[in-house]
């Protein structure tokens, strides 16, 4: 079956995301229905349905990036869920964070690792 971009794209994020990629897409319906389908079919559609990486070692690199670039507080807590939602384990997660603490700064890591905390508090209730 040759399916589209978007529908290779909704799959893989409801099969990392959840619902909460869902609710993303859906909040954006009203004001930027475009940027919901750009992040359906381009980072999903076409960045997470390559070959290479499996969706573990995707949502590490997000993971990472997001921490780097700071301010992404909301979207980092979006791909920590991701990534327990695929079988990534907290350990690892923290682990990855602490990797990035000599190139990106204290600062940065911190944010990341207390919005982690509050992620795997909600998941623990």
């Amino acid at each position: 079956m040759n399916q589209t971009r978007y529908d290779t794209g909704w799959k893989l994020l409801r099969e990392i995301d959840g619902s909460g990629g869902e609710r993303v897409v859906r909040a954006l319906e009203d004001i930027a229905p475009d940027l919901g389908r750009y992040i359906v079919e381009f980072a999903f559609g076409d960045i997470y349905a390559r070959r290479g990486l499996s969706l573990r070692e995707r949502e590490l690199l997000t993971i990472a990036s997001l921490l780097t670039a700071g301010g992404c507080e909301p979207q980092l807590a979006v791909h920590i869920r991701g990534a327990l939602n695929v079988g990534v384990p907290k350990e690892k997660i923290i682990e990855a964070m602490l990797q990035c603490l000599p190139y990106t700064g204290f600062p940065r890591v911190l944010n990341a690792v207390f919005t982690a905390k509050e992620v795997f508090a909600e998941q623990a209730d």
